[in-house]
């Protein structure tokens, strides 16, 4: 982790006064989870084709094969992966009961490998595959040993900076692709990583999980999210209209530094872990 700078230092010891005795709901997204290897989504170097929509998706079949190919990877990529100090940090804040909730954008499952607890994936989570077809939910790891047995000789690419949350809709490579994919084992219907895709609609009830919390804090902190998706800001509402501070923690500008009371350029694994040795988590 990088040192704090002095100003970095002052902007935390005001957040852990702000903080003090009071509720916070966090708003998270890749910046959290950078330190893993992951690279952020938006981030520079990452491929600026699109990703697979749902629509596609549902309907084609060589998209079906490119979407479980590259999640085949990189599933097994992110069953290697450690939460970064930024969960394990995130985790204490958590247990001091400082948090109402955690809203992310992530849908890599690392605040729950941290031992987060109340965390509202706003997004979906890669732990999770659901059918099309008859709605069932299941765990990811029991269709990784059926795509495995039907792909024995797939090859790996198990690199965190080559890793497909949503794989990239280049149709030359799907076509090229001749991964075998496998039905739901209760209705023999498509499945799908449990994921929001672009073209779908985010979880209800998640949703208004965040927003529950978000009604019940003192304090808005926002981690390592640029904003640009209207997810966080959602998750965001109820609390700001409240009157509650908004604090931005994040390595680049976002669309709301204006709207700040605080706004903190910085990684978040150093911050989050000074802020709860500050806090006393």
């Amino acid at each position: 982790m990088e040192p704090l700078d002095t100003t970095t230092e002052k902007q935390l010891q005001t957040l852990a006064e702000w903080m003090q005795n009071k509720k916070t709901i966090m708003v998270t997204g890749a910046g959290m989870s950078t330190d893993t290897g992951i690279p952020d989504y938006r981030g520079k170097g990452n491929t600026e084709i699109p990703s697979v929509e749902y629509d596609q998706f549902v309907s084609d079949p060589v998209w079906q094969r490119w979407v479980w190919a590259r999640n085949h990877q990189t599933w097994q990529t992110m069953l290697r992966l450690k939460p970064a100090p930024a969960h394990e940090a995130e985790a204490r804040l958590e247990r001091a009961g400082l948090l109402t909730g955690i809203a992310t954008q992530n849908v890599d499952g690392l605040d729950l490998k941290a031992g987060c607890q109340n965390v509202f994936e706003m997004h979906g989570t890669f732990l999770k595959v659901e059918c099309v077809n008859c709605g069932q939910v299941t765990d990811r790891q029991p269709l990784h040993e059926r795509l495995t047995k039907a792909n024995p000789d797939y090859p790996l690419d198990l690199d965190p900076a080559h890793v497909a949350i949503l794989a990239v809709a280049d149709r030359k490579a799907a076509e090229a692709c001749d991964f075998k994919t496998v039905p739901c084992e209760n209705c023999g219907g498509l499945l799908k990583p449990a994921v929001v895709f672009f073209g779908q609609i985010l979880p209800p009830d998640v949703m208004s999980q965040a927003r529950a919390a978000s009604a019940k804090a003192d304090l808005v902190l926002v981690v390592g999210s640029s904003l640009v998706v209207g997810t966080a800001a959602y998750a965001m509402q109820a609390g700001l209209a409240k009157g509650a501070p908004l604090v931005i923690i994040n390595r680049g500008r976002t669309m709301y530094d204006r709207s700040a009371d605080l706004r903190i350029e910085a990684g978040a694994s150093e911050t989050l872990t000074r802020l709860a040795d500050l806090l006393g988590a």
